[in-house]
């Protein structure tokens, strides 16, 4: 991570446009189907995680790519964060604990090349993001609360507390 720009690496666990989610497992080294969305729902961009990092659900943090293409299960994209979505769910069991919602573009994104903070994202856009994490929560029984969104800043530190150390 380069604090200067803000850049992460991502690794794409599902692509978008898929109606399908996929998750990476450590212990296999393989993506595995995960579930079925229901009919008509898709993932409305590339969504993945930050290698070495840990979030407050205790798997990696969570990316969505906001970008024009869409790739492929564990291809790794070099982004650029701009904003998070900073969120407490609760699970179906009633448990309250964090789960962040980070945004980022690939650095070599010819179409969102000049976005570098969330806030300069269509506030629609931003709506349907969350609307999307909103429904998604609610197909595993969860509770799905925003507390706030980040821009670039606020988010870059976010991850810098979820970073793994490396001995």
């Amino acid at each position: 991570m380069d604090n200067q720009t803000n850049n992460i690496t991502v690794i794409v666990e599902t692509p978008k446009g898929s109606g399908h989610k996929y998750e990476y497992s450590a212990e296999t080294n393989q993506f595995k189907l995960k579930k079925l969305l229901p009919a008509g729902m898709v993932f409305p961009f590339d969504f993945g995680f930050i290698p070495n990092t840990i979030g407050g659900d205790g798997d990696p943090l969570d990316v969505l790519i906001i970008s024009e293409v869409s790739t492929f299960p564990g291809c790794v994209i070099d982004c650029r964060l701009v904003g998070a979505f900073k969120v407490e769910q609760t699970s179906p069991e009633g448990t309250a604990y964090r789960n962040d919602r980070f945004l980022a573009v690939p650095v070599v994104s010819k179409f969102f090349s000049d976005l570098h903070d969330a806030a300069q994202l269509p506030h629609s856009l931003t709506d349907q993001i969350e609307a999307f994490f909103t429904n998604y929560s609610r197909l595993e029984s969860k509770d799905f609360k925003l507390m706030e969104r980040l821009g670039a800043e606020g988010a870059m530190e976010l991850v810098e507390a979820g970073t793994i150390k490396q001995e």
